[in-house]
């Protein structure tokens, strides 16, 4: 009997403790917004942990090189610049200034922007790379400020800059060839940014392809499946405001009313990160907008029996089909 008691003396003040966790957390992250970007970014999960970011060989993109560049003074944050399989023998050996040249070639360009958590070095994007590279694309992609081995910190209007900055290098080097804007995930958000940018400054991309979006940052927080508390009073209050307060907005739904460029969405219908529905309402947005009108809008679901989920419709086969 002692020891009975005795356990559920532990387990009382276990339950205790949960229940006192439970409700501070709320009051710490309205007291701390800080708190709150940090969970939207995740650029601290650095899995998996031992890629070295120098060597993309290493995850078999032994046509890519590794380089930094400067948007800002004192600013570092590291590229990929993975070649279309058809220039893989010649890639070897090569330098950075090799690597450039070839932007102004045939083939097509994808500046891909990934989303949170993370680096350029994560599986299921270096097998993206692998696919759109293996089609006959050119990938040029990169860590934004505080991811990876860049420097700085994170925050929504400096992936922006940064993604600016790259998309004007690239274009620089790749003149009249077509260069696509592809994001996924928390990487929508910043390439709608940027699509919106170049189309209300008169240069539009050639095309912008949105990877399991959302319509804008809150909704896709209180879609979360990780958000506990999305039921209960104040949550907007507690939750949500904090991370507006942060800056943060990701406004893709605002976007499409601004972009003017061929628009397609790709979403899995079993994705538990950011749901589906999101991607589906954020076309039927897109789909009205007057900005897009003389331009092509498409929406692809991927069926819940593919199993793609949040991060594999680089898997599939109709991928080529797709994207032609």
């Amino acid at each position: 009997p002692s020891f009975r008691n005795g356990l559920f003396s532990r387990l009382k003040k276990l339950l205790v403790w949960v229940i006192g966790l439970y409700i501070a957390i709320p009051f710490i992250i309205k007291l701390c917004p800080a708190i709150q970007a940090k969970l939207v970014f995740l650029n601290f999960v650095r899995m998996p942990y031992f890629i070295d970011l120098k060597k993309p060989q290493d995850q078999g993109l032994n046509h890519t090189c590794n380089f930094y560049l400067q948007p800002e003074e004192g600013l570092n944050i590291g590229v990929w610049h993975t070649v279309p399989e058809a220039l893989q023998r010649e890639a070897q050996g090569k330098e950075q200034s090799w690597f450039e040249s070839t932007l102004d070639s045939s083939h097509h360009i994808i500046l891909y922007l990934h989303g949170n958590a993370g680096t350029r070095g994560g599986d299921h994007r270096v097998q993206l790379y692998k696919v759109l590279s293996s089609l006959g694309y050119h990938v040029v992609t990169f860590d934004y400020r505080g991811w990876g081995d860049s420097d700085g910190s994170p925050s929504e209007g400096g992936m922006t800059a940064d993604a600016i900055f790259m998309y004007d290098w690239v274009k620089k080097r790749s003149r009249s060839h077509p260069l696509y804007i592809w994001g996924h995930s928390l990487g929508t958000g910043v390439a709608s940014n940027l699509a919106r940018h170049l189309s209300e400054r008169g240069s539009p991309p050639d095309a912008l392809i949105l990877e399991s979006p959302f319509t804008n940052i809150r909704e896709e927080a209180k879609s979360h499946p990780f958000s506990i508390y999305r039921n209960l009073p104040g949550f907007d209050w507690f939750f949500l405001d904090p991370i507006t307060a942060s800056g943060i907005r990701f406004a893709n739904d605002e976007n499409v009313k601004r972009i003017s460029c061929p628009l397609l969405i790709l979403h899995a219908e079993d994705d538990t990160v950011v749901p589906f529905h999101l991607g589906k309402k954020l076309y039927t947005i897109a789909a009205s907008s007057p900005s897009l009108r003389e331009h092509k809008v498409q929406f692809i679901p991927f069926q819940k029996a593919l199993g793609y989920r949040h991060k594999f419709i680089y898997r599939s086969p109709e991928l080529p089909h797709i994207l032609r």
